[in-house]
């Protein structure tokens, strides 16, 4: 698949769902506790993220009650994850106003992942992320998340916004940017301020830690 090069031992785990919301937190717990087995419990957080969208994203643009899988993979410093589905239209990370909503889940995607792709499969797609698991995860933290939010800029987001704006851009975009995601938790069933605290413990974890 592109994208992937096999560079060691692996670690593989297969999880067929159906696409319906009360499964999105099935799965989601279910990947956090393949990642404890594996011994790599720090990236839960980042990792129930994005398997949240992953499958919004089927249930959204395949249909309710469609099959679908994911698989995680663990080769290295990398946890790989793939959502594969049985439709054949692809995913688009548009580009158009800022105040357009359909795309952001890619947007998000991209700035949480050090590489992600979709591809044709034989009986459908497969949308992909890998995210950093090793060594020096602040640094990469901070540098996604500048990405995340040049992109994110609000209204008349253009080049020359985000260029003239940039310090006191960014700040702002960050506070656009939780508020989104505190909306986000809320239409997903779960509470702001429990992932507000999960973020903090995270945070504090990792700084203590290094």
């Amino acid at each position: 698949m592109p994208g992937y090069e096999v560079t060691g031992p692996r670690l593989r785990c297969v999880l067929p769902f159906e696409a319906a919301p009360r499964e999105v937190s099935l799965l989601r717990r279910a990947a956090s506790k393949q990642l404890s087995r594996w011994g790599v419990p720090t990236a839960a957080d980042e990792t129930e993220l994005l398997v949240t969208e992953l499958a919004t994203n089927v249930v959204k643009h395949v249909g309710e009650g469609a099959s679908a899988t994911l698989i995680l993979e663990h080769v290295g410093e990398r946890l790989r994850l793939e959502v594969h589905d049985k439709s054949r239209r692809m995913p688009l990370l548009k580009s158009g106003g800022c105040d357009e909503e359909c795309g952001r889940g890619l947007h998000l995607l991209a700035a949480l992942a050090v590489d992600w792709g979709t591809v044709l499969t034989a009986v459908g797609k497969a949308v992909w992320c890998e995210i950093s698991i090793g060594t020096g995860s602040a640094c990469r933290r901070i540098e996604r998340a500048v990405e995340m939010l040049e992109v994110y800029q609000g209204p008349g987001c253009g080049p020359e916004h985000r260029q003239s704006n940039r310090g006191i851009g960014l700040e702002e975009s960050a506070v656009e940017l939780i508020a989104d995601l505190l909306h986000w938790t809320a239409a997903r069933g779960l509470d702001p301020d429990d992932i507000l605290d999960r973020a903090q413990m995270h945070y504090e974890a990792e700084a203590e830690a290094a």
